[in-house]
C-alpha cells in the first residue's frame, strides 16, 4: 500500500453518505490530509425491451439542469445485494420489473475521493407494475428510447451521465464478446 492511514474523524454525515478526513502517511514518508466519501453501493439498470431500452430524466440539484441516465440509485445501506439494489430502484424508479438480471460488471463512482461502486445490470423480461418514487424523486420522468437513438443521445452529448456511459460501454463490450464467440 503507498498510503496508510494514520487517523480519521467524521466531518458531516446524513442518511446518503458520510464525508471523513484521514490523516495519512504516504510511502515517502510524507503525511497529509485524504478526504473521503462513505456511500452505500449502488445498482444502474439497463432495461432493454426489443429494441427499445428505458431512461429517467430528472432535475439533479448539484448540476442545476435535468439529466437523461439510466434507472440508478442506493438503498442506503450497506447489507444489501447489488442485484436486489437493481430491482427495488428499477421498480421504484420506472415500475418496471425485471423477470431476468445479469450483472454486467462494476463501476467506481469518484475512485479519487469516494469509495461507492455501482453494479450495471441488463434487465429483461420486463412486466409493468406500480413505481414507488421516493420524495427526491417527485420530478422524475421515464423516457424510452431505441437503442440507435441512445447511441445518438451519447453522440450529441444530450446524455453527460458518466454512470450511465459507463455501463452502456460494458454492455456494448459484452455484447461485441457475444458476438465474436458465436
Amino acid at each position: 500500500m503507498t498510503i496508510r492511514q494514520l487517523g480519521t474523524r467524521v466531518v458531516y454525515r446524513n442518511r446518503w453518505m458520510t464525508v471523513r478526513e484521514d490523516e495519512i502517511e504516504r510511502n515517502n514518508g510524507t503525511r497529509g490530509i485524504y478526504g473521503v466519501v462513505d456511500k452505500p453501493d449502488s445498482a444502474i439498470i439497463l432495461a432493454i425491451e426489443g429494441d427499445w431500452i428505458y431512461l429517467v430524466e430528472q432535475f439533479r440539484y448539484p448540476l442545476g439542469v435535468n439529466s437523461l441516465e439510466f434507472p440508478q440509485g442506493s438503498l442506503e445501506r450497506s447489507d444489501i445485494e447489488p442485484a436486489q439494489i437493481a430491482r427495488e430502484e428499477l421498480q421504484a424508479e420506472t415500475g418496471l420489473v425485471a423477470e431476468h438480471l445479469e450483472c454486467l460488471g462494476e463501476i467506481y463512482i469518484a475512485s479519487g475521493y469516494a469509495n461507492q461502486k455501482i453494479f450495471a445490470f441488463l434487465a429483461t423480461g420486463l412486466t409493468h407494475a406500480t413505481a414507488c418514487r421516493d420524495e427526491e424523486e417527485h420530478d422524475l420522468v421515464v423516457r424510452k428510447a431505441t437503442l440507435a437513438g441512445l447511441q445518438q443521445l451519447i453522440r450529441d452529448n444530450d446524455i453527460k451521465d458518466a454512470q450511465t456511459m459507463a455501463a452502456w460501454a460494458l454492455f456494448q463490450a459484452r455484447k461485441a464478446h457475444r458476438q465474436a464467440t458465436v
